[in-house]
């Protein structure tokens, strides 16, 4: 039948993270497609990590693997948290107009 090796999971990694840079380059309007953008670059990474982890026998890339999802979870509850309070008080969420927090 057909195996799935490495190389394989690599590619999809590698599809995944070019998404995501795609995603923050194409669209810089849309903050909650910026976050989105970010959380690709993140699960590529994962998927890279687990990879090694498996073809090395370490479950070194597993562990960093859970510190990155926990980041990414701490990353996305803070963000939209921002973003929130950031409409409530200017009407707006466009990238364009953020600079109006510098103190």
């Amino acid at each position: 039948m057909f195996e799935v090796d490495l190389g394989h999971y690599l590619t999809l990694g590698a599809i995944i993270f070019t998404i995501g840079v795609v995603g923050i380059f194409l669209n810089r309007k849309n903050i909650i497609v910026i976050l989105m953008s970010i959380e690709l670059i993140l699960l590529a990474v994962n998927i890279n990590l687990v990879a090694f982890s498996m073809y090395s026998q370490d479950i070194t890339g597993q562990i960093f693997t859970l510190f990155i999802l926990t980041v990414a979870a701490a990353e996305a509850a803070i963000g939209l948290a921002i973003i929130v309070v950031y409409y409530r008080n200017a009407g707006t969420i466009r990238v364009e107009e953020i600079d109006k927090l510098k103190g």
